[in-house]
């Protein structure tokens, strides 16, 4: 694949739309899927990726070779998301599958999945509380698999303010989790005792 990326780059930065075609059909899932992770709708997330292409399709001869062309291609998507985000104000990131609060119950009862939902809606609100850029580096850690450096290529950051950045949202998000079962657990206590207090 690296071969025949080199080879498109090089067709394409000459000014060959097919081969920039080429480049379009590797990358058009991966970017597709970054601006819906951070849009949080199809369609904005298509016309995201089309913007994307259509500016890296201007921007060819800008191309700086030494960097990898996927992490700027992925710079372009992440910074049009966010220019987006702060337009309209959106939410982004749907937390149903976020790694760290993955459901290990197979098969939960009805008062199990009230608690997830419960939880769920708490990281929801947390994560709607982080700027675009924390939001873009959450998005692009976790479910694009980019490395510290990429990261911090694609949204003009220091490795250390990337890792600082991911580690606060880590954070706050176990934080939640914790004060979420607390309450639950709390609330259970409490309807247990109820259930138990005798009748005088």
């Amino acid at each position: 694949m690296q071969d025949r990326e080199a080879t498109l780059l090089a067709d394409a930065r000459q000014g060959d739309p097919q081969a920039f075609s080429g480049l379009v059909e590797l990358y058009q899932t991966p970017v597709y899927n970054l601006c819906y992770r951070m849009l949080n709708n199809t369609g904005d997330a298509e016309d995201a990726a089309q913007e994307t292409f259509l500016r890296a399709y201007k921007s060819m001869k800008k191309y700086d070779t030494s960097r990898s062309f996927a992490t700027w291609l992925m710079s372009i998507a992440a910074h049009y998301c966010i220019d987006q985000m702060r337009k309209r104000r959106m939410t982004i990131v749907s937390t149903e599958d976020l790694p760290y609060f993955e459901v290990v119950d197979g098969n939960p009862g009805p008062e199990s999945r009230v608690a997830q939902r419960q939880e769920q809606d708490s990281v929801r609100k947390l994560l709607y509380t982080l700027n675009p850029v924390d939001r873009a580096a959450v998005v692009m850690y976790y479910w694009n698999e980019l490395s510290y450096q990429e990261i911090s290529q694609a949204l003009d950051l220091t490795e250390s303010a990337v890792k600082s950045r991911l580690h606060r949202a880590r954070r706050s998000l176990a934080q939640t989790r914790i004060d979420q079962q607390r309450k639950i657990q709390q609330h259970e206590r409490n309807h247990h005792g109820e259930l138990q207090s005798p009748a005088f």
